[in-house]
């Protein structure tokens, strides 16, 4: 089961411009046969509905045999090629990887897991011992069987002192024996038990909702490839970055380093050989995006930059599909910096944006409903706390966030001491001193420097002095370097814009979390500690208790603004017409079902 980047994933939504759709029902099933334009007219905009996209592709004609099929990821910039699941950490990178490996566990709609995947569970009653069963046709690409020992190696690797990656976190703290073993304190991981060659039995510390909806570490590493790889070698081992293998529908065939991916069909992949003989991943720039779809040079892509959406609405020779994205875009403040001895968050209560009232200012002033509809033509809309609607059982409709009001932003400032000093509509700091607030954010897109602007320009009329940072944007990897990505802060960085791809999991502890690296504000409080523990713990199997605990939660996060989420978002992918088999429902893709029923991609007319 993949858990979104188990926990937080680095998403390409964290580009945060890609912006998003009316959300919808994440319960509902795709929608067939409909009929008409996916818009209205309101007020002379277009004004576009989720509701009217279907989920699943329309299936039209038969499959020839083979065929090659060719994949677009939307990205201003190379991917990194961290090619594996144990040490990637962007969106791009696990774009690739889901072709050729997979998780051993699967999950429903839901997210909840099911005994549908390459291996099944059976958990005892105190709901803390799970026993799995990898299924015996379940083979790396080499012919080797996926055994106890390679799932068992993964948590050794991640949890091992030497790890550069970004994997280590509750979802493995919560083993038994677990944090004695990444101390250094014991030489084997207790509560992590190899039964035979295909059993593994993993003792965790407390029964947990997480647990059952991506809170297991279900993905396992070749130990007679790694095993003579040291541990903080591995991420720039040829294993991850040249040849990399996995038990999936598709290997690895060539790469192109940050441009490309070939990859052929697995004869002897678990559930079936693949109906496509070739797959060929490549990176395609959101300038050019349409013109790779309407000539064919790629059958459909990872995600389609929705502002462009309007424009290309009715391109012939594909099908647009939607569906709620689990994610949203949110303003960041920075408001400490990272133990890297602790691992854990270090808070400066004399940051430059450590006062709350600043922070509540800059939200009230700032109109996030009509960025959407300015810039978007709707096709986004208003973000109110950190748990989305793709996760309804726990999001709080109720919960308003905080409104847009500049008059109120205005008050905030004056009475928190923020004046304007020098009578020059520029506020100082409550001791007089000039207050520049510098602002990062990303590159994507058109819609990019418009976005930041905006935001500059509205802290502007409430008197912050707000510049973007370099006087420029920034491309996704050196951004997310700079705001934290491997510990290291850049302390020029005040305030960031992003966005997050949210786990399967609700519990938001994986970004908000003392202990969690992608807490890139950097915000830590006693009360965030004890919500977010109480959120996973057995008390929380009831889930009116879970769901009571993560309203307090959502409230607490809107009282503190350690980020402003700004916009909820759906994701938008067309699909070309030859394709059969393709559905962009969570879960729903088999990749080795995909088809397509003519040699090359059909071209818009």
């Amino acid at each position: 089961m993949k858990k979104r980047n188990w926990r937080f994933m680095l998403y390409a939504c964290m580009l945060g411009l890609l912006l998003a759709l009316v959300a919808c029902n994440s319960d509902d099933k795709s929608k067939s046969d409909k009929s008409g334009d996916k818009k209205s007219e309101k007020n002379g905009e277009q004004v576009f509905s989720i509701e009217d996209f279907n989920v699943e592709k329309k299936n039209e004609g038969e499959a020839i045999d083979g065929g090659h099929f060719k994949y677009g990821l939307v990205t201003d910039t190379a991917f990194e090629g961290l090619l594996n699941f144990n040490f990637y950490s962007g969106e791009h990178d696990d774009e690739i990887i889901k072709w050729f490996d997979e998780s051993l566990l699967a999950a429903d709609k839901n997210h909840n897991l099911t005994q549908d995947g390459a291996a099944t569970f059976e958990i005892d009653d105190s709901g803390k011992v799970f026993t799995f069963k990898i299924r015996d046709n379940v083979n790396w690409h080499d012919g080797k069987p996926v055994t106890a020992e390679d799932w068992a190696f993964a948590h050794e690797v991640i949890a091992d002192p030497d790890y550069t990656g970004v994997r280590y976190g509750e979802d493995f703290t919560i083993i038994e024996g677990m944090e004695e073993y990444h101390s250094g304190k014991a030489d084997s991981i207790s509560g992590i038990e190899v039964i035979n060659d295909k059993t593994l039995k993993i003792t965790y510390k407390q029964a947990s909702p997480s647990l059952l909806s991506g809170g297991i570490w279900s993905y396992a590493l070749p130990k007679h490839i790694f095993k003579d790889i040291p541990v903080a070698k591995m991420t720039e081992s040829p294993e991850v970055r040249e040849k990399p293998i996995g038990f999936g529908p598709f290997k690895v065939e060539s790469i192109t380093p940050g441009e490309a991916v070939v990859l052929t069909k697995n004869e002897d992949y678990w559930q079936g050989e693949p109906k496509l003989d070739k797959v060929t991943v490549k990176v395609v720039n959101p300038k050019t995006v349409v013109q790779a779809l309407k000539t064919g040079e790629v059958d459909t892509v990872d995600k389609f930059p929705v502002d462009q959406y309007p424009d290309n609405a009715n391109m012939s020779n594909v099908e647009f599909l939607g569906n709620i994205d689990m994610a949203y875009s949110y303003i960041g403040f920075k408001l400490g910096t990272w133990d890297k001895k602790k691992k854990e968050v270090k808070p400066d209560p004399n940051k430059k944006m450590a006062d709350v009232n600043l922070r509540k200012a800059m939200w009230h002033a700032i109109d996030n409903e009509a960025v959407g509809k300015q810039f978007y033509n709707g096709l986004r809309w208003n973000a109110t706390t950190l748990i989305p609607p793709s996760h309804p059982n726990f999001h709080d409709q109720e919960n308003p966030g905080l409104a847009y009001d500049p008059e109120k932003a205005k008050k905030i400032l004056d009475e928190a001491g923020y004046k304007d000093v020098n009578n020059d509509g520029m506020r100082e700091n409550p001791d007089g001193e000039e207050l520049v607030i510098n602002f990062a954010s990303m590159s994507g897109g058109d819609t990019a420097e418009p976005v930041a602007n905006y935001y500059i320009q509205a802290w502007k009329e409430v008197g912050l002095n707000v510049q973007l940072l370099d006087g420029r944007l920034h491309e996704f990897n050196s951004f997310y370097d700079r705001i934290g990505n491997t510990g290291e802060d850049d302390p020029k960085i005040d305030v960031y814009m992003a966005a997050w791809g949210v786990a399967t999991d609700v519990n938001p502890a994986g970004l908000y979390g003392r202990d969690a690296l992608f807490n890139y504000t950097r915000y830590a409080s006693e009360e965030n500690d004890k919500l977010l523990a109480e959120g996973a713990s057995e008390k929380a199997m009831d889930q009116k208790y879970r769901q009571k605990v993560y309203k307090e939660w959502q409230q607490l996060m809107v009282d503190e603004v350690p980020v402003i989420p700004t916009h909820y978002r759906a994701v938008v992918v067309p699909v070309n017409n030859r394709v059969l088999n393709y559905t962009i429902e969570y879960y729903g893709l088999k990749r080795h079902e995909i088809a397509v029923t003519k040699e090359e991609p059909m071209k818009a007319e």
